[in-house]
């Protein structure tokens, strides 16, 4: 299940979806009274004096009120949004804003999660898309509510992945390729089904081998799979190393496959994103343990909406993403790689919360 991404996971980082302002405006927007010129647009064509919920396209219409337009948080694959990514998040506004009957819906960038969420705190943000990390801190911190995961590949849950340019130490068994020629150990793919393992965590005894004061490459401080999962499984196996972080995902691959750093940790399979300048990645960087598995990213709206508000934004948000298979050329999939959304799931968000709770207090 490779995720060739390159920015997917700009989103798994934590404080990180997880802002200073890299386009957009921050200033409060106006409200807009086309949902109210939709809504009685389709009163005069019901002869119905209750309000219409919806218009001609059966889309929800003019039943938020608590704001007047709604601002998206989003954070940048790179330091600031490309013109490529903000025109992405600009199609994904309009879809929203189509789909909520024409409600006026912004995008703010801003460059890291924390930002965002500090967006949400102020009333300039009232939806941010984040990482699992993220959204419980949003949840804590700005009074947020988890609304909606995203499912990649049919999955609403991902792993880190550690990987090693040094197999001899690390695999306890052969080493072994799929048919792109990425390599594995610790039973994490099995050659003959050509199946990769159950999502869950693998390869511990392997990591129980890392000698204490290894300095291994992390993504960031923020990151759900770059650092707080694969953290939480060394403070459990009683394993202490020296965190050095290498920015991004992309980065931590880098680094580990320079020889700069032995041992390293991705989401997976984020080798896949640097296979075109460096072909023989996924050969030499060997996969050897797992950590999850990890709830998607997903959707956090702000306290400013009412219980019956968060309704009709679900329900927006999946008249166009609950198929699950979005791709290239639809909005959401071109902002962070999402083939699909589905409403949030509690229970697995609270393995989010535990591992956000054990680091709270650092």
């Amino acid at each position: 299940m490779r995720m060739n991404t390159k920015s997917a996971f700009a989103l798994a980082s934590v404080l990180t979806l997880t802002l200073a302002a890299c386009a957009g405006d921050e200033d409060d927007v106006a409200g807009d009274e086309e949902d109210d010129d939709d809504t009685s647009e389709v009163d005069d064509a019901n002869g119905d004096d209750d309000g219409g919920e919806e218009d001609e396209d059966g889309e929800a219409a003019g039943e938020i009120t608590s704001v007047d337009s709604i601002t998206i948080g989003l954070v940048p694959a790179t330091d600031s949004a490309t013109e490529a990514e903000q025109e992405n998040a600009e199609s994904l506004a309009d879809q929203l804003s189509e789909s909520l009957g024409g409600f006026e819906v912004d995008i703010f960038f801003a460059d890291s999660y924390l930002g965002v969420i500090q967006g949400m705190q102020s009333g300039d943000v009232q939806l941010l898309m984040s990482g699992p990390v993220g959204m419980i801190q949003a949840e804590d911190e700005a009074g947020g509510t988890p609304i909606l995961q995203s499912i990649r590949f049919g999955s609403e849950q991902y792993v880190t992945q550690w990987f090693t340019n040094d197999p001899d130490t690390y695999c306890l068994d052969d080493v072994v390729q799929d048919e792109d020629g990425f390599s594995f150990c610790n039973g994490i793919y099995d050659e003959e089904s050509g199946e990769l393992a159950e999502y869950g965590p693998m390869g511990e005894d392997a990591l129980e081998l890392i000698e204490d004061g290894t300095a291994v490459a992390y993504v960031e401080e923020g990151s759900a799979s770059g650092f707080y999962f694969p953290q939480t499984q060394l403070n459990e196996l009683g394993v202490e190393v020296d965190p050095q972080f290498a920015g991004g995902h992309d980065q931590a691959v880098e680094a580990v496959y320079n020889d700069e750093f032995t041992i390293g940790t991705s989401f997976d399979d984020a080798r896949g994103n640097i296979v075109d300048e460096n072909p023989d990645v996924g050969e030499e960087l060997v996969v050897f343990a797992w950590a999850g598995p990890i709830p998607n990213d997903g959707i956090v709206a702000s306290s400013e909406f009412t219980d019956e508000e968060l309704d009709v934004l679900v329900e927006a948000w999946l008249g166009f993403a609950e198929s699950g298979d979005l791709d290239e050329g639809d909005p959401l999939y071109d902002v962070y790689e999402i083939n699909g959304l589905a409403p949030a799931d509690e229970e697995a968000l609270d393995v989010a919360r535990q591992v956000y709770n054990e680091f709270g207090d650092e």
